[in-house]
């Protein structure tokens, strides 16, 4: 990780810098295993600021040709399930948790949702139209509808001082 990052500040929480992005892709990148072309773009722009990772059990099996092109790194978690929420977590100890903001909407997203919380990073709940697990909600520092919006939260940093204040 050697670029800039982004920096926050949120009233009551105090200053932050993101670092790396590490996002889930079915139901939070994309709808019915395709990539969002809001996603496409923002992911583009982040890139610029954060590392970027995809960690994803990749339901569609679609994520590796959507993601073509972009300036980011894919990990396919292994196996058919059952610990899928353990391996996105195991994946996030690669990190200084604090500098992450992770990204997520299924069951095996709330460990790492919450792991990221937990440690004073940004943990993102995301419903991109497949819906939340809402044990994914309730182990994030918010919910957001469309990963456009979650992404732009990243983008334009301002937005999460209104939602996330003291």
């Amino acid at each position: 990780m050697n670029k800039t990052g982004i920096s926050l500040f949120i009233p009551g929480l105090g200053k932050r810098t993101i670092r790396a992005v590490i996002s889930d892709f079915t139901g939070t990148l994309s709808v019915d295993g395709k990539l969002t072309s809001c996603a496409r773009e923002s992911l583009s722009k982040l890139s610029k600021k954060v590392d970027l990772y995809v960690v994803t059990a990749d339901t569609c099996n679609t994520a590796a040709g959507e993601l073509r092109g972009l300036p980011l790194k894919m990990h396919k978690l292994k196996g058919p399930g059952g610990d899928h929420d353990l391996q996105k977590r195991q994946f996030l100890s690669r990190f200084d948790s604090r500098v992450v903001a992770a990204l997520g909407n299924g069951n095996n997203d709330r460990l790492l949702l919450k792991a990221v919380k937990e440690a004073g990073g940004l943990a993102v709940a995301v419903d991109n139209g497949e819906g939340c697990a809402v044990d994914s909600i309730q182990n994030a520092n918010l919910f957001v509808s469309g990963v456009s919006n979650a992404l732009n939260l990243l983008l334009k940093t301002d937005r999460l001082k209104a939602t996330l204040r003291f």
